[in-house]
């Protein structure tokens, strides 16, 4: 919704459907191919143009508000291409969290993301929306994915997107345990683990309605942070247990997903899911039409 002072948004998660990691570039990251697909659970977020410093304002009460937050990094690389100095103003941001944190679901990417298209529209910015992904690679390597949604391929660091044709539509089941995996530690992790790359099973392809054929699910880091956090495997087998067609990691974790076939009692698989210390969150896979009006694009 747009108002001439204000903007809300419904900046959407991401589960990763495959994760490949590659060794260590000379820059610090890794090579990575990842399919990405969007899914309806979201934050909110409300950015309303007013006199007076940057201001932000989060139900989320360990999330940085002032230069830390991806949010505020993301306002000021757009007041920097507008060619405006010092620090960004005139705004106040209202972010109500529903994606979890430290994660592997991308909340913080996609804020800043959304951050982008709506402040683009309230300072008039005129930029394109190639122009915010330009700038969104410069915020963290998942950032652009979130303008693009839907279903992509991500290359380079994670930086680079590929839209591919829009995944068949599955219901969601994500899993949060009561701790988070810092992206740094999962990759350190893995580096350090003379083990091979966890991948899926053989025979395990996932149906998404390609002429191409099933997809393999893959995530490089979930072994090693298996290794450190045993309910990861535990999370995975429950899900399958409850009728997921396909459960895993997303992204660097600790978050887990199943894929269930659209009329799957998936209600009834959440509550049963539902114990100490697991948060269940419920939704379905985004098209990249569906994605973009979340986004305001």
């Amino acid at each position: 919704m747009t108002s001439a002072a204000r903007v809300v948004l419904r900046p959407f998660a991401k589960i990763n459907l495959t994760l490949d990691v590659g060794p260590r570039r000379p820059d610090g990251f890794h090579d990575v191919t990842t399919v990405m697909q969007a899914i309806s659970i979201t934050d909110r977020l409300v950015i309303v143009r007013r006199r007076g410093p940057f201001a932000l304002k989060t139900s989320a009460p360990d999330l940085p508000s002032g230069r830390g937050n991806l949010i505020y990094r993301a306002a000021a690389a757009l007041w920097s291409a507008m060619g405006r100095a010092g620090e960004p103003r005139d705004l106040e941001v209202v972010l109500e969290k529903r994606i979890p944190m430290a994660a592997g679901l991308g909340g913080g990417s996609a804020d800043a993301a959304a951050t982008l298209v709506g402040v683009n529209r309230l300072w008039r910015g005129g930029f394109s929306t190639a122009d915010l992904i330009a700038m969104a690679a410069t915020l963290g390597s998942d950032v652009p994915f979130f303008l693009c949604g839907g279903t992509a391929i991500g290359t380079g660091r994670g930086d680079v997107m590929y839209p591919l044709a829009d995944a068949a539509r599955f219901d969601v089941l994500v899993v949060k345990p009561d701790f988070g995996v810092r992206t740094a530690d999962a990759y350190g992790w893995f580096d350090r683990s003379a083990a091979p790359a966890s991948r899926a099973r053989k025979g395990s392809g996932l149906d998404l309605g390609w002429p191409t054929g099933p997809l393999v699910l893959t995530n490089s880091l979930q072994r090693s942070v298996s290794r450190r956090h045993p309910a990861i495997g535990r999370i995975q087998s429950a899900l399958r247990g409850e009728g997921a067609v396909a459960a895993a990691m997303s992204g660097s974790g600790s978050a887990v997903f199943g894929l269930f076939s659209p009329g799957t009692a998936v209600s009834s698989a959440a509550r049963r899911l539902g114990r100490p210390g697991w948060t269940v969150l419920s939704g379905r896979t985004l098209s990249r039409r569906q994605s973009g009006r979340l986004m305001g694009l």
